[in-house]
Order: structure tokens, then C-alpha cells, then sequence
């Protein structure tokens, strides 16, 4: 299993209601796209979230994240979260809000 379904289950939850959404399979993982644009994801049993380059710092300071370094080298405007970062549905929700936010602010694909 290259994704935790369980937490996928929890994003499609957290998305719910948000029209534009779609479902991808990236990254050896899931994305969820809002309106062709990767907004986050879930690689292994982590979140990823496309937070986009201004607000990368604050986020890659918050604890349980780290800068995304999938191709061996950190990816500006993209953090990883551990689980411990996300346990809490709230947490989920804030998560999932900063990569919608940034994903709203692109032109639709």
C-alpha cells in the first residue's frame, strides 16, 4: 500500500463539500485536486499539503512538518506533516484549509 487509506478516508471527509474535487494517484500516493490543482495528499501515512511559497516557512515551522524533499531535494511551497501533526480532526481541517487556500489561488486547469 503505497497510501494510508485510513487517512485518505479522513481528507475525503475533511473535503467533503467543497465542489471541484477530484482524486489522483501521484507521488506513489493519493492527491486530492481542486479544480486540476494538487491542493494536498497522503504519501505512506503521511499528509501531504501544497501550501505554496509565501506561506512555506510559517508551515514548514509548525511542529510535525518538514520541507518535502521527495526527488532528494526540498520542494519550496510543499511540506510533508507527520501523523502526529494531524491526529486531531481540527488539525486535519487547518492542514487541508492552507492547501485549498493555496490551490484556490491558481487559474483552474
Amino acid at each position: 500500500m503505497a497510501y494510508d487509506e485510513r487517512v485518505a478516508e479522513r481528507v475525503r471527509e475533511t473535503l467533503s463539500g467543497h465542489a471541484g474535487i477530484s482524486e489522483q494517484r501521484s507521488f506513489g500516493g493519493i492527491s486530492f485536486l481542486l479544480n486540476g490543482n494538487m491542493s494536498c495528499g497522503v504519501l505512506n501515512d503521511e499528509l501531504v499539503v501544497r501550501v505554496g511559497p509565501d506561506a512555506y516557512d510559517e508551515a514548514v515551522g509548525q511542529p510535525h512538518a518538514r520541507p518535502m524533499d521527495f526527488t532528494g531535494r526540498p520542494m519550496r511551497g510543499w511540506v510533508y506533516v507527520a501523523t502526529d501533526g494531524f491526529s486531531e480532526d481540527a488539525d486535519l481541517e487547518t492542514w487541508v484549509a492552507l492547501g485549498i487556500e493555496f490551490a484556490s489561488s491558481l487559474p483552474a486547469k
